[in-house]
């Protein structure tokens, strides 16, 4: 029988039909073409991009904006939201509109064109979550700036445009209503209980088990009791933290283990699966907060998005997240 499970951070209701039971295997992944050509974020072309706004690289003596960086930070050439100009906050009859003021850009993982952030090498990946760290706490210091969203598209259906292996940064000067339910709800919560929601989870998933994706030191892999996608995982550090940029450089080393172990995992269950990964954090310059709890969510894009769930908010999940979990801890990498 189907079920009905309420996300108890922020009160979504997941459909989890059971009865269409699928198998990594029952997933359909279309083959990525690879459409070759010129690309501008590989090395050589760093003259078609804005100018790097981050770089790392193993010489100490290496030209901005030249080949032989490992790491490489550049605004979007195409933005969302442009970093000139001021807000100019204003009204329009009952509407509320300001200018489209932010940040966007684009970090690039990598400069070997094939090379897949699954299948980063561990050096690597811990500069790219470093990088993050690195342009929140810039971005941070702009008082324009409320929120800076960390994300990466994999694969075309997931909204990728780009082969080279990439993530994305958007500055944005409001919180998005994503960031601004998990707050409410778990302030709720800690108001009636005086604990953090994402503690209890993360100790109600280590005695249970049984959504329990993978674990380390420092960081666990759940999969969500109420999961809008198939696979879906979110990584969470042990401790209680609400802030990303507050890591030190053993939760780098930590977080890149374990995020590779649930990459690989994945794509062993479901080769070249398209993603999409999602940070979530406290506000910028925010206080230290007892009731949130930074982390990360995986999101493999495997059911579509359609007239049902437009209209009524909710999600189907034809997998149980008990059975997609034991998938991935079973699976060999």
């Amino acid at each position: 029988m189907p079920e009905l499970r309420k996300d108890p951070i922020i009160g979504r209701w997941i459909i989890i039909s059971a009865e269409r039971g699928k198998r990594p295997t029952d997933f359909i992944i279309e083959k990525n073409s690879v459409r070759g050509g010129f690309c501008p974020l590989c090395p050589g072309n760093e003259n078609t991009t804005p100018p790097e706004v981050l770089s790392y690289s193993n010489t100490a003596d290496r030209p901005s904006n030249k080949p032989g960086w490992e790491i490489r930070v550049v605004p979007n050439k195409y933005p969302a939201l442009i970093i000139e100009g001021d807000l100019n906050k204003e009204g329009e009859g009952l509407y509320d509109k300001m200018n489209g003021i932010g940040a966007h850009e684009v970090i690039i993982e990598t400069p070997d064109h094939n090379e897949t952030f699954t299948h980063l090498p561990p050096a690597r990946m811990i500069r790219v979550f470093r990088a993050y760290r690195d342009r929140i706490t810039d971005l941070g210091k702009d008082p324009r700036f409320s929120y800076v969203m960390i994300f990466k598209n994999y694969g075309a259906a997931a909204g990728a445009s780009l082969e080279h292996s990439h993530s994305q940064l958007i500055a944005l000067p409001i919180l998005p209503r994503m960031i601004t339910s998990e707050l409410e709800g778990s302030l709720s919560y800690y108001s009636y209980k005086e604990r953090c929601i994402f503690c209890d989870i993360i100790r109600q998933e280590i005695n249970q088990k049984i959504r329990l994706v993978a674990q380390n030191e420092l960081f666990i892999a759940i999969a969500p009791y109420a999961p809008r996608s198939p696979f879906e995982m979110w990584i969470l550090p042990k401790k209680h933290s609400s802030s990303y940029i507050s890591m030190d450089e053993n939760h780098f080393v930590a977080l890149s283990e374990i995020f590779s172990e649930c990459m690989l995992r994945l794509d062993k269950c479901i080769p070249n699966v398209p993603y999409n990964f999602v940070l979530h954090s406290a506000p910028l310059r925010s206080d230290s907060l007892s009731h949130y709890h930074w982390h990360f969510e995986i999101m493999p894009k495997l059911t579509m998005i359609a007239g049902f769930e437009w209209g009524s908010g909710f999600y189907i999940n034809p997998i149980p997240p008990e059975e997609a979990a034991r998938y991935l801890r079973d699976a060999e990498i």
